[in-house]
């Protein structure tokens, strides 16, 4: 490499022949310079290489074989005066050097013994031999230039001397000075008349030629004033010239009418910025190529679609690589001139997708012979395939059934008509004032983590939307007050209500994601997810209420047939004689259509706890005979649990639980699916308990359970006539007297507190403001008595209807119900009772008909201690007949009075009370009570005489 630049750095070198030396020398230029060294062998070849014009200097030696290096160079001038040629020998000569120099060898060199010698000596020729033709050439084609540039008519050309003064100047400066050039030679250049008329403009003449006379090129642009007639303007561009060493030689001006070009300038550049600010600010790009997709124009909008500079734009080629191959069909072209509307896709800077509409036509400007317009409908198609996207999620909507359905359908459908990934649908929950998430996207998942419930508060972003009624449209919901996740990823987001249902949601991991478009859509997906949702809301309730119909459609039959069982079931009761007979009717009732399998009646058996059966109907195949029918609370058959509840037991599903009680699994094999067994209870006696099995499960819905549940009662009420009629029949009697120890019976309460013995001696006046009970008072004074009376909250009110010393009688009004109706209720009579301050005696008539057990069982049910202390039976056939045909003429005011006017001792002899005295007792006018007494003592004595033919027989005398 060469240690320092060389002139023949950048020249190629023809070596031409095989002398040694030449092998020595093409050594050395490669060592010492970075020129480019050929060789030839033959004067043909080197003439070869010479006419390819490839070669700046050639070397030869003398002695070329047949011919000389003399002859080469005299065939070289022939063809080129300007390479530069050297001849080279070794033994040289005067003559040889006289014939060289007058074939025209630009050097010729003796070789000495001295390679080293030899080769610096023909270096140091060669870089001179080449400088000097370079040198030559350049003043050549300078003064060429300067002869076509003198010559030019279109440029007027000025020629200074080195001092600024006018020395030559061609023809077309002499018609540009409007005087005669002679008298201005000599002059400086600034005061010539064209633009001295200005000191302005002779101020810049001046100074470019000062600057020129420094060796600076200049150039000025100079006006003719206003004023003058057809003002020109002038281009001077001014140039020193020098010598070969550098010296000012004279300084070249040259002057070109510029008048026309700059109207022309001025008016494009008018055209230009108004086509530059259209160019700029439409939406559309125009982008011209040649036949070989070559860019000859590229729109300056072109960044407003693609992102890419002009710049950028051609780095990437042809125009197939901006929007496609096979675009357009060229014959297609070619026979239309213009092809309109074609839609391709293109690939932004960015990496984002365009769908653009591609107008392309023939065009011929410059070097271009294709123009297409780009017009930008990405958001266009975005809004239609968003809208068919929607016009689906609609159709999908109608044959959703549920909230839930709908809620998935909208973020399934989201990323289709939003462009977004990140979508969420919360559900109100009315119940628990709680906003659910129902839906979500994969992509919210991962951007937002988990979506917690929301409660309806206002504090959170959904909530807040959801209770405003607004949606919420944010560029980065980072900046919203109420973001409660702040660890989320997401930045755009919208929060759209919908309606009472809950609230949308839709988001991206980038700042801005909504424009007006995708907010228009994100508002459309939400009013159509709404009134979907509407939609299933009320078609629900209308389901609903179909179902409720229904259902209450199907309780109404249900319950009219059981209302119907009832009503006969009641004629039964009205029109049964005995308990069989009830029984029996209503066992056979029940069971008499298909919706009840089985119906039996079984009695309560104190002594065993077992409920057994007395009467049944229905399909039974065994079942009474397999169970035990423990009395029982819980794990045994129902009827044993209402036997021991007292309650209502109703068994919906006989499947559930069938491994843990063994009665289930007899009741499936004979179809028996639910069941209902009912306490046949009245008045707290129980009259045993009736099951129904049914062939269905849920058959006893709350409705016909309490229907028949009262039934039961109605059943009861019906035993329990028949046992008080049976017990009106029955001459013989039980009488049973026990001994009990309760201080909440009022009359044992009331002996203790008065410290008196008291007695109940039968009697009782029902009526609409309570229980009236007589009382005879012993060892105390019956005002005492009275006192301590009122003082009790089970006596309402109290009367004295006589006093005798140390007793008298008492009427009481009783508030609870007194132990003589409910014994009534049951057939038993409440004959008398006597309460001391220590103990009570109870003394009951039970007809053979009632169940002696019974009476015993609520009396001990009554009272806390009871003692059976005896019992006989009786025949009162006679007195029972009488005492019920009597009661039977009397009305409630006529018992009262007479009970009143007895306990009082009018009847007595002497009068304890006279009548006016009763009759201010009872509150009545005298009269009325003489009348009342009348008509009892002639329906006394009716009864005596008239309907049971008493006779008395008088003796004789």
């Amino acid at each position: 490499m060469p240690s320092s630049p060389s002139i023949l750095d950048s020249s190629s070198v023809l070596l031409v022949g095989t002398n040694e030396w030449l092998t020595q020398f093409a050594t050395t230029l490669e060592s010492r310079t970075d020129a480019t060294v050929q060789r030839a062998r033959t004067k043909s070849k080197a003439v070869g290489i010479v006419q390819k014009g490839t070669v700046d200097c050639l070397i030869t030696e003398y002695a070329l074989g047949e011919t000389t290096g003399l002859d080469l160079l005299r065939e070289i001038r022939a063809e080129t005066t300007a390479l530069p040629v050297i001849v080279g020998t070794a033994s040289g000569s005067e003559a040889i050097a006289s014939e060289a120099i007058e074939a025209g060898v630009t050097d010729y060199v003796a070789l000495t013994d001295s390679a080293e010698q030899t080769g610096a000596e023909l270096l140091d020729r060669t870089e001179r031999a080449v400088r000097s033709a370079q040198r030559t050439t350049a003043q050549r084609e300078r003064a060429r230039q300067f002869d076509a540039i003198f010559s030019d008519s279109r440029t007027a050309t000025w020629v200074l001397d080195p001092n600024g003064s006018l020395a030559r100047v061609n023809q077309t400066a002499r018609e540009m000075i409007d005087e005669d050039v002679e008298t201005v030679i000599g002059e400086p250049f600034w005061t010539l008349p064209w633009w001295s008329q200005s000191e302005a403009t002779e101020t810049d003449v001046h100074q470019i030629v000062e600057n020129a006379l420094d060796g600076t090129f200049g150039n000025v642009v100079i006006p003719q004033p206003p004023h003058v007639e057809d003002p020109r303007v002038i281009d001077l561009s001014v140039r020193p010239v020098e010598n070969e060493r550098g010296d000012l030689v004279s300084i070249l001006i040259e002057g070109v009418d510029i008048t026309e070009r700059v109207a022309l300038e001025r008016s494009l550049r008018r055209s230009e910025e108004l086509h530059r600010v259209t160019l700029n600010n439409m939406t559309d790009t125009v982008l011209m190529t040649d036949e070989h997709g070559e860019y000859t124009y590229v729109c300056p909008n072109v960044h407003f679609i693609f992102g890419y500079t002009v710049e950028e734009i051609r780095e990437l080629g042809t125009i197939d690589a901006l929007l496609g191959e096979d675009l357009f069909d060229r014959d297609e072209l070619a026979a239309e001139g213009v092809l309109k509307n074609i839609e391709t896709t293109a690939i932004d800077k960015a990496g984002r997708e365009h769908t653009l509409l591609v107008n392309v036509r023939e065009v011929s400007i410059q070097d271009g012979t294709l123009l297409f317009s780009c017009r930008e409908i990405t958001k266009r198609k975005q809004r239609e395939e968003a809208l068919a996207t929607l016009h689906e999620t609609a159709r999908d909507f109608l044959y959703a059934e549920t909230h839930q359905e709908i809620a998935q359908h909208v973020v399934d459908d989201t990323p289709g008509v939003l462009n977004l990934d990140a979508s969420a649908v919360y559900l109100f929950d009315a119940d628990a004032n709680e906003l659910r998430p129902a839906a979500h996207s994969a992509t919210m998942k991962e951007l937002n983590g988990p979506l917690p419930t929301v409660h309806v508060n206002g504090e959170t972003l959904p909530s807040y939307s959801f209770v405003e009624d607004e949606a919420l449209f944010f560029d980065d919901v980072h900046d919203a007050d109420r973001l409660e996740n702040r660890a989320t990823d997401l930045r755009s987001g919208t929060y759209i209500p919908l309606g009472d249902h809950g609230v949308f949601f839709a988001g991206s991991d980038q700042i801005g994601a909504f424009d007006d478009v995708t907010r228009e859509l994100a508002d459309l997906l939400a009013a159509t997810a709404e009134a979907a949702l509407d939609r299933v809301t009320r078609e629900s309730r209308l389901r609903e209420q179909d179902r409720t119909l229904q259902q209450q459609n199907e309780q109404l039959t249900a319950l009219n047939r059981i209302n119907e069982t009832i009503r006969e079931i009641d004629q039964a009761l009205v029109q049964a004689e005995t308990r069989e007979e009830i029984d029996r009717a209503v066992c056979e009732l029940l069971t008499a259509d298909d919706r009840f399998r089985f119906a039996w009646i079984g009695t309560i058996d104190p002594t065993t706890d077992t409920v057994d059966p007395r009467a049944w109907a229905g399909t039974e195949r065994g079942y009474l005979d397999s169970q035990s029918f423990a009395v029982a609370p819980s794990d045994t058959e129902p009827a044993g649990q209402a036997a021991a509840t007292g309650e209502v037991t109703t068994v919906p599903n006989v499947a559930a639980g069938l491994r843990d009680e063994p009665w289930r699994k007899d009741a499936l094999a004979r179809d028996y699916l639910s069941v209902l067994s009912i306490p046949l209870v009245y008045n707290d006696l129980t009259h045993g308990v009736l099951t129904v099995y049914a062939p269905t499960q849920g058959a006893f819905d709350d409705t016909g359970g309490v229907v028949l549940a009262e039934l039961g009662e109605t059943i009861a009420s019906a035993l329990s006539a028949i046992e008080r009629k049976n017990a009106l029949l029955t001459t013989s009697v039980t009488r049973v007297e026990f001994s009990v120890d309760d201080p909440t019976f009022v009359l044992s309460r009331l002996a203790r507190d008065a410290a008196c013995t008291l007695s109940y001696q039968g009697g009782v006046q029902q009526s609409t403001e309570g229980s009236y009970v007589f009382i005879t008072v012993e060892d105390a004074s019956p005002t005492d008595v009275a006192e301590a009376a009122s003082r009790l909250v089970a006596i309402d009110d109290v009367q004295q209807i006589s006093a005798d010393g140390e007793g008298g009688v008492l009427r009481l009004r009783l508030t609870q119900p007194f132990l003589a109706l409910e014994l009534a209720d049951h057939g038993a009579v409440f004959r008398e009772a006597t309460a001391g301050p220590t103990a009570t005696t109870l003394v009951i008539d039970i007809p053979d008909s009632i169940d002696v057990r019974t009476i015993t069982r609520l009396v001990r049910e009554t009272f806390s201690t009871v003692e059976l202390r005896s019992k006989q039976t009786l025949d009162q056939s006679i007195e029972r007949d009488l005492y019920a045909t009597f009661l039977e003429k009397l009305t409630e005011r006529q018992l009262e009075v007479i009970q009143t006017a007895y306990y009082s001792g009018f009847f007595e002899s002497p009068r304890e009370r006279t009548g006016e005295e009763v009759a201010e007792t009872l509150g009545i006018s005298p009269p009325a009570f003489y009348k009342h007494a009348r008509t009892v003592q002639r329906k006394l004595f009716e009864t005596l005489f008239e309907k049971n033919n008493l006779s008395v027989t008088v003796p004789a005398e």
